[in-house]
């Protein structure tokens, strides 16, 4: 029954973000945050107000959970679009509230020592109240009504803006993305039907279901690793429940490392992204082409090449973490559940920062919303197979979890399709690009020559008259 709550919760949780990711887009963030800072606050209220007579005002507690829940969802999902603000550490800081909100399960056990240290339940929940209460004004005051730019969508609208340069400069190192439409008119089936979407949300569905098969199967594999079979005696019972006490404290414990490890990944996401220009890059320039350099020249690289080389490796590096994972968990051995412990705290921060680092860079922002939402919830119809699963485990296995371990092992080999993928594709972007840096080229050569044959011939005419 537990195990079903969990899940059932989880995909709640989760599905949750599909309507949010779309409101967010078509309305901004800035109303969604108003209403969950509302709510959350509204449903701290109501449970220091139940406090005062538990009894009578019990019934509330369902309503207020499902406030709580949903206006904390929506305070989350709102800072995301936050990191447009950082430009070339963007994937950094949504790593780091990613990372966050991942090991946000670790404030229980700092309320719980809050109470155990005589502050009441009602004074608990009246400050936590007010901090929403705060949040709710911060947002009324300083977030704006517009949607938080992306830094490549905002140098479009500059380039828009700025004047021209001299005509020969434009017709011989016209930027590349200048015939490529504003994101804004982007469909959104484009990005949808992409294959790069469609190859993460395999992914990522996989990854959710090996992080959640385990949390929910997590107790039963640590018992099977002290008895060994699935009935024990009574005092055998007694010293399995202290042992998996003390392990499933530590794996909670561990959750913190999210906040830690997260911001890695996200700066692998943005390695080298100061070197890179958004228009062709000229050997003898050390920015786009026509700037001249009054420096030493330096590599240069294209923005969209980088982005895509970044994610590839950040989801190699995520997979192979997977895949140890898998080979960790099924190894009979306590004190080797530690580094399981930590392998499952990296994927989980990492594969959704990761994932929320290549919507940003690859899709325009006005798309991340309903495209994470939609990642979020085929993620969560994955998880639910964990059900099954864990039944899997209790019954016809008697509590050894071996065969559904190296089922999902084998299944989290797929993961490396996405990074392949994303190494086809690069290499296709590449090619467009240098079989259009050669057509202006070529294009430059054949407007010069007209230009010197123009010249040459009002000489001429000059020089008989």
């Amino acid at each position: 029954m537990l195990n079903l709550s969990f899940t059932i919760g989880s995909f709640l949780l989760s599905a949750s973000t599909l309507p949010l990711g779309f409101l967010m887009d078509k309305y901004g963030p800035r109303p969604l945050r108003l209403l969950g800072s509302i709510l959350f606050a509204a449903s701290c209220a109501m449970m220091a107000l139940a406090g005062y007579n538990p009894p009578v005002l019990a019934p509330l507690i369902f309503p207020v959970l499902s406030m709580n829940g949903f206006g904390g969802i929506c305070l989350t999902f709102t800072s995301l679009t936050l990191t447009n603000m950082f430009g070339n550490l963007r994937s950094t800081f949504l790593a780091l509230m990613i990372g966050s909100y991942a090991s946000s399960a670790v404030t229980f056990p700092a309320i719980k020592v809050i109470y155990d240290a005589g502050v009441s339940f009602v004074t608990i929940m009246l400050s936590w109240s007010s901090l929403a209460c705060l949040i709710f004004l911060n947002c009324l005051i300083n977030w704006p009504k517009e949607f938080f730019s992306a830094p490549e969508e905002t140098n479009h609208m500059c380039k828009k803006i700025k004047p021209s340069g001299p005509a020969l400069d434009q017709n011989v190192t016209g930027d590349l993305q200048q015939k490529a439409p504003p994101a804004q008119t982007i469909p959104f089936c484009h990005s949808f039907c992409s294959p790069i979407f469609l190859w993460s949300l395999v992914t990522m569905g996989m990854s959710q279901l090996r992080i959640i098969f385990y949390m929910a199967a997590m107790n039963k594999m640590l018992e099977f690793q002290v008895t060994g079979k699935e009935h024990a005696s009574k005092e055998l019972k007694e010293k399995t429940d202290s042992i998996v006490s003390f392990y499933s404290s530590i794996f909670g414990v561990l959750q913190l490392l999210c906040v830690f490890s997260c911001p890695f990944i996200g700066y692998a996401m943005d390695w080298r992204m100061k070197e890179c220009v958004d228009g062709p890059i000229d050997r003898n320039t050390d920015g786009p082409s026509g700037e001249k350099s009054r420096q030493k020249p330096k590599k240069l690289r294209n923005r969209k090449i980088q982005k895509l080389t970044n994610a590839m490796r950040a989801f190699v590096y995520i997979n192979l973490l997977l895949v140890g994972f898998g080979i960790t968990c099924m190894i009979h051995s306590l004190h080797l559940q530690f580094l399981t412990f930590i392998l499952h705290t990296l994927v989980r921060g990492f594969m959704h920062s990761a994932c929320g680092g290549l919507y940003a860079a690859v899709y325009p922002s006005n798309h991340f919303g309903t495209l994470t939402g939609l990642q979020s919830l085929i993620s969560a119809v994955f998880a639910l197979l964990q059900q099954p699963l864990f039944k899997a485990v209790v019954v016809p296995l008697h509590g050894d979890p071996f065969w559904v371990n190296l089922g999902l092992l084998l299944f989290s080999l797929v993961g490396f399709f996405l990074p392949i993928y994303l190494f086809y594709f690069r290499r296709q972007v590449f090619q467009k690009m240098k079989d259009r840096k050669t057509e202006l080229a070529f294009g430059a050569h054949i407007k010069l020559h007209e230009d010197n044959a123009t010249t040459n011939g009002a000489l001429s005419k000059d020089t008989m008259a």
